[in-house]
């Protein structure tokens, strides 16, 4: 080969070699773990981040943040646990799958009781449950929905677990609330209003429900992320202007 071609032919495979090996710190993925309430503004969030950070994707793992955080221990990749509420967060740093970090706190929403829009029942607030009519009640597991311990605090403020205990059917998490009610198999179940506002014309909210806890979404770092830098950046980027108006456009409130 004359010296002039093998003089090119090195100097673009040393350029070669220099753009794969730059490859793997040019592009990151992010893994953001969020809870199934926020999934359409976390994913409007989550592009938002993405545009204004070349070479960063993200990928959103949708579901109850308790069953969510089981995952992570179960290894499941994932560099940020989002829309996690403190009890939540104190048990995954408890078990140290989240860092101790300040969580942050990025947006709030309030409980709500709910009906089949189609429901004749003279159902108007929480103390209706206990009446006879209303034979299935449907909320999450408190275990691992948040919605379902804040149903469980609104139920007990007026002490009416031991009249509905029986009638509570117990599920995974909102999603299967709402589609319960909606599809009439439940006289009544808990859900937030942002997620009630989703089922417009499905289901009706019939009260607003006080909670002895406030309904607060927190974002935390995955202890074994790979990417913690990049992982504090997003959260922080939770908090900014941009995603605040993309929560408060969903019906969510402020932190």
């Amino acid at each position: 080969m004359p010296h002039t071609l093998l003089h090119r032919f090195l100097r673009r495979a040393g350029a070669l070699v220099l753009a794969v090996a730059a490859w793997p710190s040019m592009a990151q993925g992010l893994a953001v773990a969020t809870d199934s309430g926020l999934g359409d503004a976390m994913k409007a969030v989550a592009r938002e981040f993405e545009a204004g950070h070349a070479g960063v994707s993200i990928t959103l793992r949708v579901g109850a943040v308790g069953a969510l955080l089981d995952q992570i221990a179960h290894d499941s990749p994932a560099d940020v646990l989002a829309g996690a509420d403190a009890d939540t967060v104190a048990l995954g740093v408890q078990r140290r799958l989240l860092l101790a970090d300040l969580p942050a706190l990025f947006a709030s929403n309030t409980l709500v009781l709910v009906v089949p829009a189609s429901s004749t029942l003279p159902v108007q607030r929480l103390s209706d449950l206990a009446r006879p009519e209303v034979m299935r009640i449907a909320m999450g597991r408190e275990s691992s929905v948040a919605a379902g311990r804040h149903a469980r605090e609104a139920i007990n403020a007026q002490r009416l677990w031991p009249s509905v205990q029986r009638k509570v059917v117990v599920v995974d998490d909102v999603p299967a609330v709402l589609a319960l009610v909606a599809s009439a198999d439940v006289e009544a179940g808990f859900v937030y209003a942002t997620d009630a506002a989703q089922a417009a014309g499905r289901v009706r909210v019939v009260e607003t429900l006080p909670t002895a806890t406030p309904v607060r979404y927190l974002a935390s770092v995955v202890a074994d992320t790979r990417q913690p830098a990049l992982a504090r950046k997003f959260i922080a980027y939770l908090r900014s202007e941009p995603a605040q108006a993309v929560f408060k456009r969903s019906g969510f409130g402020v932190p």
